[in-house]
């Protein structure tokens, strides 16, 4: 089971990562060519960082299923204290690390691992900031923010940003995460919550 991106490409794979904002913008980053791997698109990217405004500077985020790092390296480039990247596929882990490297970031690290089993354990430290995209249709997300919540890695007033099939709405994600905005596109539904 690959945790990359859930959705096919409609292209054989590879290709580029444009960063849309802040210190790194306009870098284009070379995206692995892993089957389904796909970066979130620009406009999904923009929306959401208009929704984060004022909340990114500083926080520490965590990139559940990062696949390309489409966002958690957008959330460093926009000044974000430090981004964790949980990759499955080794190869798209390996083009994430070596991304980090061109882009000389030291405040960023990438585990090789699946992100369910990383995140049973007791937390080692609180994120202020999550991204989750599992892949699609895998029943993934459920577990994964149970996770989140059961195991203490969620800072107090912690945002995180789901992006799933739109056919699971409303998302089960637990009762004390609040809906604070949302948007569907086809068949895709991007919610980002405040835990409270």
């Amino acid at each position: 089971m690959k945790h990359t991106r859930g959705r096919q490409q409609s292209h054989a794979g590879g290709g580029q990562l444009r960063i849309i904002g802040g210190t790194w913008r306009s870098r284009k980053l070379p995206v692995a060519d892993v089957e389904g791997l796909r970066p979130t698109p620009d406009r999904v990217r923009e929306t959401l960082f208009n929704w984060l405004t004022g909340w990114v500077a500083d926080a520490r985020c965590l990139d559940a299923f990062s696949g390309t790092g489409a966002l958690g390296l957008e959330a460093l480039s926009r000044g974000a204290s430090e981004t964790v990247f949980l990759e499955y596929s080794a190869k798209a882990a390996q083009t994430l690390k070596n991304n980090l490297q061109a882009l000389r970031s030291e405040n960023a690290r990438v585990e090789q691992t699946d992100a369910l089993q990383w995140l049973s354990r007791p937390a080692l430290q609180t994120f202020n900031l999550v991204f989750l995209d599992p892949p699609f249709r895998k029943q993934l997300l459920q577990p994964v923010c149970e996770q989140l919540q059961s195991n203490g890695w969620l800072a107090q007033d912690a945002l995180v940003y789901v992006e799933a099939e739109k056919e699971l709405s409303p998302l089960p994600v637990p009762a004390n995460w609040e809906l604070w905005k949302e948007k569907s596109a086809g068949q895709v539904i991007s919610c980002l919550y405040r835990v409270v």
